[in-house]
C-alpha cells in the first residue's frame, strides 16, 4: 500500500488517523446507540453488526432500523434511506476535485469511507495544507479509523447496550463534536455567513420528511457562502479600480 512511488503516503495515512481520533469521542457513543437500536428494532445481533459494514451510514442506519421496526414497505424504506444519504453526493462532488486523478479502485474505496467525519477532517487537510500526490492517504486514514471504531462500538452496543442507563444521553456527543470541528474553520465572513445560513435553514426546514432538511440547509449554505464571497470580491475589485 505504501510503495516508494507515493512519497509521504505513510505520514499522510498516520496524519489522517491522528486527525480523526478526536472525532471518535462522538462516533463510539453513536455506534453504541445504533447497536442498541438495531436489537430493539427486531434485527438479530448478526444483522445489526453487518449493517454497520454494508450500509455504513450512521443516521441512515438508525432510520433504516426505525422503518424496519414499523413494517415500512421496502420501496419506501429504500427511498427514505437514500434521501438521508443524499448529502454524500455533495461530499463526493467537493472531494472529486482532489481525487479525480486516482484510479477507479481508489475512488471506490475512498467513496465508501467518505462519511461526515472523514469528509470534515480530510477536507480541512486538502484545503489548508500544501497538496501532494499522496494526500488521498489522509482520507484513507481518517476513513479507516472511523470505520474501525464504528464496527467496534456497534459490537459494544449489541453486547453491553442493554445495561447502559438511558440518562447517559450518548447521542448528544455527535452534534457537539461536529461543532468543535466546524467552528475553527469559520475564519472569514463568507464561511461564517454560510454556516449561519445553513444552520438557520436547518431549523426552518426541520419539518420536512425523509430528512430533506439536511440537503436543503447544505444548499442554502453553499449559495450563501458563494454569493457573499462573490459580492466581497466584486467590492474589492471596484475599490482597487478607483483612482
Amino acid at each position: 500500500m505504501f510503495s516508494g512511488k507515493n512519497k509521504g503516503a505513510l505520514s499522510e495515512f498516520l496524519a489522517g488517523i491522528k486527525d480523526g481520533l478526536p472525532l471518535q469521542l462522538a462516533v463510539i457513543p453513536f455506534g453504541i446507540v445504533f447497536g442498541m437500536v438495531g436489537l430493539e428494532a427486531g434485527l438479530t445481533p448478526l444483522q445489526t453488526f453487518f449493517m454497520s459494514s454494508i450500509l455504513f451510514g450512521g443516521a441512515s442506519q438508525i432510520v433504516f432500523t426505525q422503518l424496519y421496526a414499523t413494517g415500512t414497505p421496502f420501496t419506501i424504506l429504500v427511498t427514505t434511506v437514500s434521501a438521508v444519504n443524499l448529502r454524500h453526493i455533495l461530499y463526493g462532488l467537493v472531494m472529486s476535485e482532489y481525487l479525480r486523478h486516482l484510479p477507479l479502485h481508489w475512488r471506490i474505496l475512498l467513496g465508501y469511507l467518505l462519511t461526515d467525519e472523514a469528509f470534515a477532517i480530510s477536507h480541512l487537510r486538502f484545503t489548508q495544507k500544501h497538496s501532494s500526490d499522496a494526500m488521498h492517504y489522509h482520507l484513507l486514514g481518517s476513513g479507516l479509523i472511523l470505520w474501525s471504531c464504528w464496527q467496534i462500538s456497534t459490537l459494544i452496543g449489541i453486547i453491553a447496550g442493554p445495561t447502559i442507563p438511558d440518562n447517559f444521553q450518548l447521542g448528544f456527543a455527535v452534534p457537539l463534536t461536529f461543532i468543535a470541528v466546524v467552528i475553527p474553520s469559520l475564519t472569514h465572513f463568507p464561511q461564517i455567513f454560510a454556516g449561519v445560513s445553513s444552520g438557520t435553514a436547518a431549523l426552518i426546514f426541520q419539518f420536512l420528511p425523509f430528512n430533506l432538511w439536511i440537503i436543503i440547509s447544505a444548499i442554502c449554505g453553499i449559495i450563501a457562502g458563494t454569493a457573499s464571497s462573490y459580492l466581497m470580491d466584486s467590492r474589492d475589485t471596484k475599490t482597487e479600480e478607483k483612482p
